[in-house]
């Protein structure tokens, strides 16, 4: 699994709607539900640094590392 993004539980839990989100990050609908889904190749710094200003909260809170196995690949 690699990486895991919990945008879609950190926004659900203070009552925050994407569009609002989006406009204050200055990213599109669009790709903030590509972020929030994980189809996302990487993040800048600086989104994801507004990202947490605006919520309120650490990177840390949005992005989960999991170990794979072993027998997994991450691609």
């Amino acid at each position: 699994m690699g990486i895991i993004v919990k945008l879609d539980v950190m926004l659900a839990e203070r009552k925050v709607k994407s569009k609002d989100l989006a406009e204050y990050v200055g990213i599109t609908e669009a790709n903030l539900s590509l972020l929030k889904q994980g189809k996302v190749k990487g993040v800048r710094f600086d989104t994801l640094e507004r990202i947490c200003a605006f919520l309120h909260c650490q990177p840390g809170d949005i992005l989960i590392f999991k170990r794979q196995d072993e027998n997994d690949k991450i691609e």
